[in-house]
Parts: C-alpha cells; structure tokens; sequence
C-alpha cells in the first residue's frame, strides 16, 4: 500500500476515533489480570489552543517545537530524583533546563495515569485493569488528525502491534495507545526501532522504559543509567535542533501527596523553575499547545505551562 494510503487511512481511523466518546473495556479475565475498567464518563469539548510560535517561545506561548519526547517513569516522589548522586542523568536535565517544582499526577495506581497523560482522562479507571480499551480523543489521534505523526515506543514490547498485556518486563498497563484500538497498530512500536538519526523521530515520542528500568522493580540509578544511555544523545540534539525532552513520572510512592518530578530540557528552554501547580493534564494542554492542536478532555480549562520559554 502506498504511504498516501496509509497515511489517509490513520487519518480516518483518527477521526472515527475522535468521534466517539463511549468507553468498551474488556469484559474477560486472564489469570492474574484485575477486572476490567468501568465505563468512561463524559468527554468535555474541545477548545482552541493557546498561540503557538515558530521556534522560539514567548511570554503566553509555547514553543513550536519540530520533534518532542516524552519518558514516563514510575513511582517517584519529586525529592527523590533531582540532586540524588544516583541520578546524575537527571540532575543535569535540570541543571541545564526546566523544573516543574509544583508537578502533580492525578491518582493512584499507575494505568489511569498514563491514560490521564495520553487521553485527558482517567475512564473511570481505578486499578490497574488489563486488557481495556477506549474510545474518544488522545494525543495521537490529534497529531494524525492535523497531518502529524506519533508513535510510542516501549521497550521488551516483543514486537509492534502487540497487544498481550506483559511480556517479561513488558507492561500493556503501562502503554496508553494501545488501550485505543482505532489507532493503527504502527504507533505501537518497541524501543528498538527508536530511530538512531533523531531527525527521523515523529513529531512526538513517548518512550516507556521497562518495569526493570523505569524505577518500578529497579532502582533508580538502573533508571537514570538507562536514560543517559538511550537519551543522552537526542537530548545533545535537540538544542540545536527545535526540539525537547520531557521527563516524568506516573504518579509519587504515596508518601508526597502525588507531587512528582517532572523536566524539560532543549531547544527554548532556560535554566528555570516553574513554580506554578501543574497536574498530568497541564502537561499534556502543553503537549497540544506546543503542535497547535485544540485542547480535548481534562485539558480543557487547564492551564499550558508558559511565560517562561527563552
């Protein structure tokens, strides 16, 4: 099939997909798998975005950035990262970029996190349910809506398109974008088919270490270890290449109130704090902003983080 073709088809499969607002979440049970999720509530409607720039940012703005990556971690409170000597990778990011300090996630436990990320909602989940799966709008649909690309890349994922709910270290709870199966199932790729040339990333990433390295079952300097390896090199890029990199966790220990880490480093990017209260869906109003996409969901009243690009 030619690549028009491919791409007029994900175009379709996102609108049909953004369309909807009911939820179907799996109905049977695998052994050791919790129940399936309750029905999603409400979506609210879309809004416009925020004025987005060319390159650099500017007061009430976000940068227009050419490619974003985002990292989700796990289960780190906001002291536990920065300024840790087991995490130099990340002490750096914020030496040299942005802090979020009033970084908060939505709930606990982790999946209705990451939906809350990807989708501006949590569906009504509450545990960490697998299989499940949604209807209604996210961030990938967006992109490919507007003529842009997403993928996101998970490692030990045993292969693109999967969508069993583990595979040795590999975690469906922890990976959104397969929850929604009018996706196509090329947005759904492993780690090792993480682009070596940044220039050829989609316009935005999300990249899922496994629960060995995203501080879930290892520690927090495996974690950091594993992003200096895997990062490092895109993040040395991106300055010089109107691009970023955003780091941050699912949700805290349950020891901070949620108050988790999360970084931005690159392109536009001051050595700053930004000290004002920012949740999952701020987070992601900044992500739609950034691509000049209508905010849907809970990032419909929220606030994008701004005033402070360089």
């Amino acid at each position: 099939m030619s690549s028009d073709r491919l791409r007029v088809g994900a175009a379709v499969l996102a609108c049909a997909m953004l369309a909807a607002t009911a939820c179907s979440c799996g109905a049977h049970r695998d052994s050791g798998v919790s129940p399936a999720a309750p029905a999603a509530s409400a979506v609210p409607a879309t809004t416009t975005p925020s004025t987005v720039t060319t390159g650099k940012g500017a007061a009430g703005t976000v940068p227009h950035w050419d490619h974003v990556v985002v990292v989700v971690l796990e289960n780190k409170a906001a002291s536990e990262l920065v300024g840790n000597p087991a995490a130099p990778f990340l002490t750096r990011m914020a030496a040299h970029g942005m802090q979020l300090a009033n970084s908060y996630a939505i709930t606990h436990p982790s999946e209705p996190n990451y939906l809350a990320l990807f989708s501006g909602s949590t569906h009504g989940l509450s545990s960490d349910a697998c299989p499940v799966q949604f209807t209604g709008p996210n961030l990938a649909a967006a992109l490919l809506m507007a003529g842009r690309t997403f993928t996101g890349y998970s490692e030990s994922l045993p292969n693109a398109g999967y969508t069993g709910c583990s595979s040795g270290a590999y975690v469906r709870k922890h990976n959104p974008w397969v929850d929604f199966p009018a996706l196509p199932e090329s947005v759904n790729q492993p780690m090792t088919a993480f682009p070596s040339d940044p220039s050829r990333l989609p316009d935005l990433a999300f990249v899922i270490p496994n629960l060995d390295d995203d501080m879930h079952d290892g520690t927090i300097a495996q974690a950091d270890q594993w992003l200096n390896a895997h990062l490092s090199g895109y993040l040395a890029w991106a300055t010089s290449h109107n691009s970023a990199l955003l780091v941050t966790t699912d949700e805290d220990d349950s020891s901070a109130g949620n108050h988790i880490t999360t970084l931005v480093a690159g392109a536009h990017v001051p050595t700053s704090t930004f000290p004002a209260r920012v949740n999952h869906y701020g987070v992601l109003r900044t992500l739609l902003d950034a691509f000049g996409l209508p905010a849907f969901a809970g990032a419909v009243g929220v606030v994008a983080v701004t005033g402070v690009w360089s």
